[in-house]
C-alpha cells in the first residue's frame, strides 16, 4: 500500500473553495455527475455517480475534510487541508493506503478528474 501526498493551488477564496468540495450541488457542478454529500461526520458518500464512495469522518469549516473512501475489498483514508495565500487556495491531499497497482490511475484522477476539474470551475 502507498500513500499519495501532493499540493495543489486554486484561484479562489478558502470559504469558495471549501464549499464547492462540501456543497452537494456545487460538487455535481464541477464533476458533471450526480452527487450524494452532508457536511456531517459519519456519513456516507458518492461522487462521479457512484464511482466514488466512502463515509465523511470529520469536517472543519473552511480548513480541513477528511473521508474514508471505499474500493473493493479496501478502503482508503483521504485528508484535504485548505490554506490561504492571499486570493489563492494551497490545498494539501494526503491519500493514505492506496493499492500498489492503483496508485498512478487514482494520482492521475486527484490531477485531472478531481482538483482539475475544480480548478477549471474557479478559471471560468
Amino acid at each position: 500500500m502507498k500513500t499519495l501526498k501532493k499540493y495543489y493551488k486554486i484561484s479562489a477564496s478558502v470559504p469558495d473553495v471549501y464549499n464547492a468540495l462540501t456543497n452537494q450541488h456545487m460538487i455535481e457542478i464541477w464533476t458533471g455527475e450526480k452527487a450524494i454529500f452532508k457536511t456531517e461526520p459519519n456519513t456516507d458518500f458518492s461522487m462521479w455517480d457512484g464511482s466514488i464512495v466512502g463515509k465523511n469522518i470529520k469536517f472543519e469549516m473552511d480548513k480541513l475534510i477528511q473521508q474514508v473512501w471505499f474500493f473493493d475489498e479496501w478502503e482508503s483514508q483521504v485528508t484535504i487541508k485548505l490554506h490561504s495565500n492571499k486570493k489563492i487556495t494551497s490545498v494539501e491531499l494526503v491519500h493514505k493506503n492506496i493499492p500498489d497497482e492503483a496508485f498512478d490511475n487514482i494520482a492521475e484522477g486527484w490531477d485531472e478528474d478531481y482538483f482539475g476539474a475544480l480548478a477549471e470551475l474557479f478559471n471560468n
